[in-house]
């Protein structure tokens, strides 16, 4: 069986999280935790580990939204923010803050599921870009070490960049290590020798 989706309400009104509560009760794989205190949202967030947070503000500002971002973790989980009104860069601060979901116009009981679903897709889209591109960044700078030291392979030993990237590559093999660790352990010899 799979574990049930936690998910933090942020809405200090009572009736409007019953309105949330209620659109999500048709679906029994939810916990549901209410926070109605946005003061208290950081401490509760980390003690409720939730997956997801819904925030539901009446009248959003640029200091709710960061702190309710701050406190919420957009880059750990899926955050969904319904509001009633907003004004043109508002939904843009909100998106650059991480948030997965910006809903503007209200919250309605018909809204919540489906939003809800877009804003953990969109969060896992983003989760995947961010690996890919630190995982791009990281082969770029592997990339960068290796004709560094295939440089001063070539230049020390008077051979060809096949030859030295040979070199690095048996050396890397013998040792048992990844190639880019033994390139780095080159560069950083020849730095403190040179």
């Amino acid at each position: 069986m799979v574990a049930p989706l936690s998910i933090v309400v942020v809405e200090p009104d009572p009736d409007r999280a019953r309105l949330i509560i209620d659109a999500l009760r048709d679906d029994t794989n939810y916990e549901i935790h209410v926070v109605a205190d946005r003061a208290s949202l950081a401490r509760r967030i980390v003690q409720i580990e939730p997956d997801l947070v819904l925030v539901d503000l009446a009248d959003p500002s640029r200091d709710i939204i960061e702190e309710l971002t701050l406190a919420s973790g957009p880059l750990e989980r899926p955050v969904a923010l319904f509001v009633d009104r907003t004004d043109t860069g508002l939904s843009t601060a909100a998106i650059e803050a991480g948030l997965s979901a910006y809903v503007v116009d209200g919250l309605t009981q018909a809204r919540v599921k489906p939003v809800l679903d877009a804003a953990i897709a969109r969060f896992r889209l983003m989760q995947r870009m961010r690996a890919e591109l630190a995982e791009t960044k990281r082969a770029l700078e592997d990339r960068k070490v290796i004709d560094r030291a295939k440089g001063l392979l070539m230049r020390a030993r008077g051979i060809t960049e096949d030859e030295a990237y040979s070199l690095l590559r048996k050396t890397a093999m013998d040792q048992g290590r990844r190639l880019p660790e033994v390139a780095a352990a080159l560069v950083t010899a020849a730095d403190l020798l040179g």
